[in-house]
């Protein structure tokens, strides 16, 4: 018995009228979510950047040479709202790790593009990004894993995100 149950166990006492059975599945994956994000940013942290910094070099770094994109796409690929964006552009580029340029086909827009400390950087942070995450996996099979990202995929399918 773990602490959800022990929690869904005195709700069943307390209002035996409530179905309560979905507090299980969501109370683990609350507490899963936040101990694997505590998790993550140790990785990050251990590379000097924060899971919102990973997130902008991982998005340049997946875009393909030469790991640029328009602030604009950037946004739209982090759902987060423009300032959000522009300060973390802005401390990663006071680190050194992304340059802003004026988009050569419209000077009103800006291309962030990795520098070269920021493709390394971003380079040995997903390799301990993903040996991280399988480490929080270890108490699963690979089958079990697969059918994991399957309810997952079908739960934020349904769940419009």
């Amino acid at each position: 018995m773990d602490q959800v149950d022990k929690v869904i166990e005195q709700w069943r006492v307390a209002r035996p009228d409530l179905d309560v059975t979905t507090m299980g599945p969501i109370g683990r994956l609350s507490r899963a979510t936040k101990h694997m994000h505590t998790v993550a940013e140790q990785t990050f942290a251990s590379h000097g950047l924060n899971m919102a910094g990973f997130d902008v070099l991982s998005a340049l770094r997946r875009s393909g040479p030469p790991y640029s994109l328009s602030a604009g796409d950037l946004l739209a690929s982090m759902m987060i709202t423009s300032g959000t964006m522009t300060n973390r552009i802005d401390q990663l580029e006071k680190s050194g790790l992304v340059l802003r340029t004026a988009d050569p086909d419209d000077a009103r827009k800006a291309i962030v593009c990795l520098t070269t400390e920021g493709l390394e950087r971003i380079e040995q942070a997903i390799v301990d990004h993903v040996v991280t995450q399988r480490e929080l996996l270890t108490g699963l099979t690979a089958r079990e894993i697969v059918q994991l990202d399957g309810l997952l995929r079908k739960l934020t399918q349904s769940l419009g995100v």
